[in-house]
């Protein structure tokens, strides 16, 4: 499998584990670690709701994580993403939010994710 990006045609890299016993047209199938492009609203062009959850999720400088941008086409997966975070990493658990960020570090680590 090829990516192509701004350097140029490269070999995708495979992730450690691949997905054993199934097969597509005789082929054995691969998880590759490309990072997909999905299409997204800027900031200067949102407007309504879009803009507003722009605002309220946002850092001091201005700056959305990433993962927050991929919503941007339906303001309200991202609004229901940020409460499905902040519930999990702040609601009630067994767990602390440390224990709970550890847990995030650790399969960030695992999937070679830079978050």
């Amino acid at each position: 499998m090829w990516r192509v990006g701004r350097e140029g045609r490269k070999r995708a890299k495979p992730c450690r584990a691949t997905v054993s016993g199934l097969t597509l047209q005789g082929q054995r199938l691969f998880v590759y670690r490309t990072m997909a492009w999905i299409p997204y609203v800027p900031s200067d062009d949102a407007s309504g709701l879009l803009a507003q959850l722009y605002d309220e999720y946002s850092d001091e400088r201005g700056a959305l994580d990433h993962i927050l941008w991929i919503h941007s086409l339906n303001p309200r997966s991202m609004r229901d993403h940020m409460n499905l975070y902040s519930h999990l990493m702040r609601g009630g658990s067994p767990l602390t939010r440390i224990q709970r960020e550890m847990i995030a570090v650790s399969v960030s680590a695992e999937n070679d994710c830079f978050y």
